[in-house]
């Protein structure tokens, strides 16, 4: 009786109320443990991960972010900021207003014909970067592009520090899509370093810097490699031989340096490759080699513009079976296809059909790197150009001449003055032309030459050349080179007629 008492003691009820809460809480507590997650254990393990970075990764890393880093301290105070306005007009329509002529007749000055066709001014905003590269008597001089300040009636100068000038135009140059302005303060601006782009090599270090996109984004940095070198085809006939980087490069970055690992200027950022609607980066930025650059310098700051050398050709890069007609398989370099009549050319012995490899020993990889470098000859410099002809090598001795506008335009001079190409099947099929058909097609005819002048047309085929058959493309030009020095005339079909050009005499 006593115990049954005592087990149904107040005591007793509690003890065993407490009893089974613990033996609750440790049930769910093993039941929860073991329903947890797969990713929280893992997450449980990673906190106890004995993951060591070696010491010394982290210092070359460390050395290499500490180059960045210095690199960009060294340049940017040489960066600019380009903020130009361009001013332009629009004739608008006259057109009667409304309600006012609706309710009231024409005013006076719809009556007045004086007052037609008036104009309205339009102001434009552009962007764009540069680089200070000389100083004198209180005057910087930066370079940019052309087409960042070509129609600029405004231009400011913005420098890192926050301060803002008021710059002109030294002067500009659309072919190689170069210009210079100028800024005058007494604040101290360092001057960029300027490096040797024929050293560029793909795959070195390449670093952007400039304003792309506006001013939010001003005096950015962006890190790549050289993609290639040598690259051809930039916008406008720009004559470059560029360097391709995967820096990213956007609109505003125009006019900005492109710096190797060394903090030297190896580039000037000119144009993009995009197939994206704004024009945004792909990864296919191209500069101007520096060294394309250099003498630039010093002659807008003399005299406002780019003088070039004039040598009196006009190059092209034949197709393959021009090059096998020939004998220039494998060969590197430009077709001179047309000479002016009294050039530099013409009077130093180089003439049609020659293939033009290298000037003073350096390699000519193709018309563009070709057309740079005589441009970069000075008038009156004595060059040596390395031609093959009749599969031979040889060196003419040249005197380089001032190239003008009016010169090199003159087509009237321009000998012979057409293109041809070797027939093939695919010539054949692509004009319609007999399979049977013989001679040299008549590709283009410039414009006032010797050849239009005497009546050939594109489509012709050359079967003769004064009275001499010419079988190939390399018989063309033997006959070209060594029966024409005071006259020029054609065999050619015509269709299915046989003709015979009229003469032209020198």
């Amino acid at each position: 009786m006593n115990i049954i008492k005592k087990l149904s003691s107040k005591n007793l009820f509690i003890f065993n109320l407490v009893f089974i809460g613990v033996i609750f809480g440790f049930s769910l507590a093993f039941l929860s443990f073991s329903c947890s997650t797969p990713g929280a254990r893992t997450w449980a393990k990673a906190q106890e991960s004995n993951v060591v970075i070696p010491e010394d990764a982290i210092a070359a890393a460390e050395g290499l972010q500490t180059v960045f880093r210095l690199v960009s301290e060294k340049t940017l105070p040489s960066v600019v900021e380009l903020k130009t306005v361009s001013v332009r007009r629009q004739q608008l329509p006259n057109i009667p207003g409304i309600p006012w002529d609706f309710f009231f007749g024409p005013r006076d000055r719809d009556r007045n014909p004086n007052n037609n066709g008036q104009e309205r001014e339009y102001r434009s905003q552009g962007l764009g970067s540069g680089i200070i590269v000389r100083y004198k008597d209180g005057v910087y001089y930066a370079l940019t592009n052309n087409h960042v300040v070509d129609d600029a009636s405004e231009i400011k100068v913005a420098t890192k520090d926050g301060k803002e000038y008021s710059a002109v135009l030294v002067g500009k140059d659309g072919r190689k899509d170069l210009a210079m302005v100028s800024f005058k303060t007494d604040d101290s601006y360092p001057l960029a370093t300027l490096g040797d782009s024929d050293k560029v090599a793909v795959g070195d270090w390449a670093i952007a810097m400039g304003n792309p996109l506006g001013e939010q984004f001003s005096f950015s940095v962006t890190l790549g490699i050289v993609s290639a070198v040598g690259r051809t085809g930039g916008p406008g006939g720009n004559i470059n031989d560029f360097i391709q980087t995967d820096a990213p490069i956007n609109q505003g970055n125009s006019g900005g340096p492109l710096v190797n690992i060394r903090g030297e200027i190896i580039g000037i950022n000119t144009w993009i490759a995009s197939n994206t609607t704004g024009g945004g980066n792909v990864g296919l930025g191209f500069a101007i080699p520096i060294n394309n650059v250099k003498r630039s310098i010093d002659e807008f700051i003399a005299t406002g513009s780019i003088s070039y050398g004039w040598l009196g050709v006009q190059l092209t890069e034949p197709e393959k079976e021009t090059m096998a007609g020939l004998g220039l398989e494998g060969k590197r370099g430009a077709l001179a296809s047309q000479v002016f009549i009294g050039s530099p050319a013409d009077k130093g012995g180089i003439k049609p059909g020659d293939f033009i490899t290298h000037v003073n020993g350096r390699e000519a990889r193709g018309v563009n790197q070709l057309v740079m470098i005589v441009g970069d000859l000075k008038p009156g410099d004595r060059a040596a150009f390395t031609v093959i002809r009749d599969k031979a090598s040889k060196e003419i001795q040249v005197r380089i001449e001032a190239r003008t506008e009016e010169v090199s335009s003159d087509n009237r001079k321009l000998w012979p003055g057409l293109q041809i190409i070797p027939l093939s099947d695919e010539v054949r099929e692509n004009f319609n032309l007999d399979k049977n058909a013989k001679g040299l097609f008549v590709l283009q005819i410039i414009s006032g030459s010797p050849a239009e002048i005497v009546g050939l047309r594109q489509g012709d085929l050359i079967t003769a050349v004064n009275g001499e058959n010419v079988g190939d493309i390399a018989a063309f030009y033997k006959v070209l080179r060594e029966k024409t020095d005071k006259e020029l005339w054609f065999g050619m079909t015509r269709g299915e007629t046989s003709l015979e050009s009229l003469k032209f005499k020198r």
